[in-house]
Parts: C-alpha cells; structure tokens; sequence
C-alpha cells in the first residue's frame, strides 16, 4: 500500500528579540536541528543567527548528530528529541520555539545515565529478557536483534524477539515475565520506562 506523507509546518515570524536572547547564551560555532514542523522557522534562524551554522538537519527520534560544534540548537517544542541528541552527542542542547529559550542540564543527564546504569545492572541480573524491534525502514535491526539474542542464549538466558510497526510500552505490561527489554528501535523509548535499557548501552560491554 502506498502511503503519502505531507509536512504540516507552523508559519512562524521569527520573534528577533528573543533571537537576541537566545545569541547571548550560544557559543561560537552550532549545528542548528529542527523537528519538521519548524523547518521555515529555522531556515529563519539560520540566515539571521550570529554564530557560525556548522549542519543543519530535521531531528528525528532516532537521529545521531556527530559534528564538530560546541553545541547543538533545536528548532522545536520536542524536549524528547533534545534529550536524545544530549545523550547521543554529548554536547550542549538549547531549544527554541520562538517564543521560549531552553536547555538540557547537566542534572537531567546525570540522572538519566544513573537510571541507564540500574537498568544495565537490572539486565545482568535478569534471566528472562525480550529484545524489540520495529519493522519501520530506518528503525529495523533484525539483524543485530538475531545476533544479540543468540550471545544472550549462549550466557544461559532466555531471549524472545518481540517485533512490531508501533511499539508501545504500556503493551509491555502485558509479559509480565520479561524481566528487562532490550531496544534495538528508536532510542527514545527507553526514556518512557525503567524496564527498557536501548542496545547501545551494551553492545559494548561483554555480555
């Protein structure tokens, strides 16, 4: 079945007095991202803004910004799409929406990687572990889920694919007998729950 996509985009006036506000707080050099429904604010962001652009894309939930900027300026409403790119790059998130000036702390950092490491230590400790993944393009991994789930039976543990288009997390609760989920999907998911730990915290860890 063919689908059709079409961008639903908020026309925006670049608010300039808030864009001096916001220039105040930025460093030198930014990658500037934007979720799609503020892609002509943006553009507008973009011409006018005194620090040196260094990338300019849409953010998805899955996105990964590597660059060379001292930080990254979002476009958007998304504070979900903010931590993401927080803990994927490891720079400075501000978020603009025109109207208001934010950014990710380093307080909200930590206690993410401080629930990230309790998960990581829930996962060692847990027998029975369901691995997710999305059959969306762009979102699927059923490689590295098939992979992962026979490393996890060859420690001695049970390992379950669960594979769907929408991933839901309340649907979750109904296997009460999956001790910790394993995300091979968009990143994102693992902040809605304490029982989700994405594949990318151990793919680098001998488990």
């Amino acid at each position: 079945m063919k689908t059709l996509f079409i961008e639903a985009l908020r026309k925006l006036n670049l608010n300039k007095e808030k864009l001096a506000e916001l220039e105040s707080q930025l460093p030198r050099t930014i990658y500037i991202a934007y979720s799609i429904q503020y892609k002509n604010l943006a553009e507008q962001v973009r011409k006018e803004i005194k620090s040196k652009v260094l990338g300019f894309s849409q953010v998805l939930g899955c996105s990964d910004i590597k660059t060379s900027a001292s930080a990254i300026l979002l476009i958007g409403e998304a504070r979900f799409h903010a931590l993401n790119l927080a803990l994927s790059s490891n720079k400075p998130v501000f978020i603009f929406d025109n109207h208001s000036i934010s950014r990710i702390t380093e307080r909200e950092i930590n206690e993410i990687n401080k629930r990230e490491k309790g998960k990581y230590l829930k996962f060692l400790a847990s027998d029975n572990i369901g691995i997710l993944v999305s059959s969306k393009p762009g979102q699927n991994n059923s490689n590295i889920a098939l992979k992962l789930k026979k490393q996890l039976e060859l420690k001695g543990k049970k390992a379950y694919l669960f594979t769907s288009d929408n991933i839901s997390v309340s649907e979750l609760e109904n296997f009460p007998d999956i001790e910790i989920w394993i995300n091979t999907a968009c990143r994102g998911l693992s902040l809605d729950s304490n029982k989700i730990i994405n594949y990318s915290r151990i793919k680098s860890k001998n488990i």
